[in-house]
């Protein structure tokens, strides 16, 4: 056990991801890297984009090359070449042997810092932001095959490193038990559950340019489908709403289609990728999410940040943000005209509407900022840092 707390140390956050980003995983990382400088700490972040441009070009142009010819091909030599490169950064970092804790964004960041680290003083942990299996999103994207060899290679990887974690910190409940369900003895690896967190925007009054929002990856697994079609029941209704869809994506060209087919183009707005997307929410009145599977998205966050009322599926993690009925409803991906429905009666009654704002506001205020979550995973690091085997 080292005597060396890892408040005295430099915390390294490895990621695969490039450092800023639309991602929710790149709000989480840099909203902690922030506090921790807020507070003084050490702060390093190693991602594969600091690798020597020699390295780092080639592995990304051939890439671009194969995507379209094999989808299966690009996500082998995506995890590859990324993996690669990022654990020869990390390696700079704890080339020096001194006790470190490195922060990891996901499985296969979390392999590169375990092949990396010089002993046992030097800590890994990670944070589970991905749903159940990195390998089930690369299937539910239409890359790999959920039956074919590359899918349980990823499955294989992950219990492995996850088994080897010095720490682990689970962004909802949900996921914890998903994931100590799939994997046996997981359990026994020093935890806890502490969910993602942003700060509180700045207060500048916005003049409103639309009613619905929706910020994420244009895909099947984000599911704007589902709000194209409750858009066009809510207007069968007598109730006009526009939806502005922000992010780019797969799906952009058949969404832009079915709402052309549905009648409501004039209503749809596809804002494509946006630096800061969260600062677009106050503009609206009300946010919107269509995901089939969830963590804890940042973006339903980052909504409650702004005081807007929240309608999504609860599925997943998203039950542990907001409750039906007090900062937003919970609608059935099934039935759009119900969810039409719902969205009405919040949208439509000023008392509901004012009511969900401020309890959205207040949600946010006392389980999601940053000046109350933050400490605590600081405190959970240094508790891994300092070398204790408890568990949480």
């Amino acid at each position: 056990m080292t005597d060396i707390k890892a408040s005295h140390e430099t915390l390294l956050i490895a990621t695969l991801l490039r450092e800023r980003g639309e991602t929710g995983v790149q709000a989480h990382f840099g909203a902690f890297r922030r506090y921790l400088e807020s507070m003084g700490r050490n702060v390093h972040v190693a991602t594969p984009f600091d690798a020597p441009s020699i390295l780092l070009y080639p592995a990304l142009g051939i890439r671009r090359l194969i995507e379209p010819v094999s989808g299966n091909l690009a996500v082998l030599w995506y995890r590859t070449w990324h993996s690669r490169l990022l654990r020869k950064v990390i390696s700079r970092h704890l080339a020096d042997g001194r006790p470190r804790v490195v922060y990891a964004q996901c499985p296969l960041s979390a392999w590169a810092a375990l092949q990396s680290r010089k002993g046992k003083h030097q800590r890994i942990v990670m944070v589970v932001h991905f749903n159940r299996s990195q390998a089930i999103e690369w299937a539910e994207k239409g890359m790999i095959r959920s039956d074919g060899a590359t899918y349980e290679s990823i499955r294989k990887l992950e219990r492995e490193v996850l088994l080897q974690l010095d720490g682990i910190v689970y962004v909802s409940r949900y996921m914890k038990e998903c994931l100590e369900q799939d994997i046996p003895g997981l359990d026994a690896v020093c935890s806890a559950v502490i969910p993602n967190f942003c700060n509180t925007p700045e207060r500048i009054e916005l003049q409103l340019t639309g009613d619905l929002i929706s910020i994420g990856t244009l895909e099947a697994r984000k599911n704007q489908e589902y709000l194209l079609r409750v858009l066009a029941c809510a207007r069968h209704r007598g109730y006009r709403y526009t939806l502005a869809l922000v992010g780019n994506g797969p799906d952009r060209e058949m969404l832009e289609k079915l709402a052309g087919s549905l009648g409501i183009e004039e209503q749809v707005s596809f804002l494509g990728y946006r630096e800061n997307a969260s600062k677009q929410l106050p503009r609206y009145r009300m946010y919107v999410h269509g995901a089939e599977r969830e963590n804890l998205p940042m973006a339903i966050i980052e909504a409650l940040s702004s005081s807007i009322p929240v309608a999504a599926a609860p599925v997943g993690g998203i039950p542990e943000i907001y409750s039906d009925g007090v900062e937003g409803v919970h609608w059935p991906l099934d039935d759009p005209d119900e969810g039409a429905r719902l969205l009405i009666d919040v949208l439509e009654n000023r008392d509901t509407y004012v009511r969900m704002s401020r309890a959205a506001g207040e949600r946010f205020a006392s389980r999601f900022d940053t000046a109350k979550v933050a400490c605590r995973l600081i405190s959970f690091l240094d508790l891994i840092g300092g070398g204790s085997d408890g568990k949480r």
